[in-house]
């Protein structure tokens, strides 16, 4: 693959750059309306109900079928076709707000879509999602891969990366909208919603959890950057200009903090490209690994292992959804052993973390930039770094992950009994179009993923920096720090 084609995939896009409008605050935009409109549901107006599910099936008459009961006339095809028509419209809407091809966005979309959802419907079937004894039973089945309906994300994941390596024809004309960093975001701003309610009932519990995430993430990276940059520059001669880069995409928050860092310290656009590349590769190799390593060890662990996931897995897509996963394979194997967890503390204490990270990437974004032109490339004409640029580099996504989990916490805790007992359903409806987002952000992220490129001129080296720190030390000093602040802490069980 040629470096003109890494930055076709990777890169802004040319006309987006100029927008007013990025992704981040799309993303927010998009976010809040899906939370806005099931949040209807609290007055008795039910806007989104129509929207598709797919549940575990054997017989696949019965795999679809819309969220809400109030739109069961729809039927299951209904519900999808109702989907994908309501996502095209609002995506395009967005694709224009972002000065892309509208007409070409929503072509490539129906086939992401389309492609994606077909691949989490199969990853349904219960032959390789039925997780439970009484699952297994009620499919009339003596065995099962066990891989829960979430472990589904990773069919998605698959046939992406077939496309990837096998079709490049067909990944490049469906590339404007291949987006997991866009399909991801939004699936946070909504997943701030969900974990309020799941928080809601252990307040103080939660509470606890997050300090102790962010005295993790604290350790964590001042261990992480420092050694990743002394590899680059030390043991393989990577200058600072690759060198900070390729710290900041191994050691905070993947591609976003890669792209932060190279604008920070004025890098060539080619470096945080590259970077970019490796960062979305070798989070597959994350994604397929991590989460089954951590059902194996760290059942009796589980937060530990949602730590884990948060801290060890680059970018924010791959990060969440290998929470998501983990998420669901620890519950079922606890509940297989008659343990019975609340589920989404896993996902909720890795999603946690990370928006925590992806908050750091502005502030060190600043750091960098400050240190860069004001010692390593200070001269009389550099152009200082600003404190508004720590603004600037802030993730706004964030945002609407914190006003979905406020929102959800005051309306879960400080309303009427009759308001706050329907709020768990509302919000359902809403994480329903999370679980989409989470589908097309796996998909996106195995299109990305052409493996081609580590055979690139010049590109092993990088590859070697990566897999060392990742594989080296990133994944176990992650483990150390989870299971330091972690270990012990189990989520509250099911009533």
């Amino acid at each position: 693959m040629s470096d003109a084609t890494l930055t076709d995939i990777h890169a802004p896009r040319e006309a987006e750059q100029s927008a007013l409008l990025n992704e981040d605050w799309l993303a927010v935009i998009l976010g809040l309306f899906i939370f806005v409109l099931a949040l209807a549901a609290l007055v008795h107006a039910d806007l989104i109900g129509w929207v598709v599910s797919t549940a575990v099936w054997s017989d696949f008459s019965k795999a679809l079928g819309p969220a809400s009961k109030g739109y069961a006339a729809l039927g299951g095809f209904g519900a999808l076709i109702a989907t994908y028509v309501a996502l095209t419209l609002a995506l395009s809407a967005g694709a224009a707000a972002l000065k892309a091809d509208v007409k070409r966005f929503a072509l490539a979309f129906t086939a992401v879509f389309w492609i994606a959802y077909a691949s989490w419907i199969a990853g349904n079937y219960a032959t390789f999602a039925a997780a439970s004894p009484a699952e297994l039973k009620k499919f009339g089945i003596s065995w099962s891969l066990r891989l829960t309906n979430e472990g589904a994300y990773i069919f998605a994941l698959i046939v992406g990366l077939i496309i990837a390596n096998f079709l490049p024809r067909f990944a490049a004309a469906i590339k404007e909208a291949v987006r997991p960093e866009l399909y991801i975001k939004i699936a946070i701003v909504i997943l701030g919603g969900f974990i309020a309610v799941t928080a809601a009932g252990r307040l103080s519990f939660a509470s606890t959890l997050i300090l102790r995430g962010v005295a993790a993430i604290a350790e964590a990276y001042l261990i992480y950057w420092a050694v990743v940059y002394f590899i680059a520059r030390k043991w393989f001669g990577f200058s600072r200009e690759w060198a900070a880069p390729l710290a900041s995409g191994i050691s905070i928050c993947g591609i976003s903090a890669a792209i932060a860092t190279g604008g920070a310290i004025r890098a060539r656009p080619a470096v945080p490209v590259l970077v970019s590349s490796l960062v979305l590769i070798f989070a597959v190799i994350e994604l397929l690994v991590l989460p089954f390593v951590a059902q194996t060890f760290l059942a009796h662990e589980p937060l530990v292992a949602g730590a884990w996931m948060g801290l060890a897995v680059k970018t924010d897509g791959a990060a969440v959804a290998a929470g998501g996963i983990t998420d669901a394979l620890i519950v079922a194997k606890n509940a297989a052993a008659g343990i019975h967890y609340q589920p989404g503390w896993i996902l909720g204490t890795a999603a946690t973390i990370k928006v925590f990270i992806d908050i750091f990437i502005g502030v060190w974004a600043f750091v960098l930039g400050y240190i860069w032109t004001n010692h390593i490339n200070a001269t009389p004409d550099a152009e200082k770094a600003r404190a508004r640029e720590i603004w600037q580099r802030f993730p706004k996504f964030v945002i609407g992950f914190v006003i979905t989990f406020a929102v959800g916490l005051y309306l879960a805790l400080g309303t009427p009994a009759d308001i706050a007992k329907s709020v768990p359903a509302a919000i359902g409806e809403a994480n329903t179009f999370r679980v989409i987002f989470f589908v097309l952000t796996f998909f996106s992220i195995g299109v990305l993923s052409d493996f081609k490129v580590l055979r690139q001129q010049g590109f092993g080296k990088l590859a070697a920096v990566y897999a060392l720190s990742i594989f080296g030390f990133v994944i176990w000093v992650g483990l150390a720090i989870s299971w330091i602040f972690f270990h012990g802490v189990t989520p509250p069980l099911a009533s």
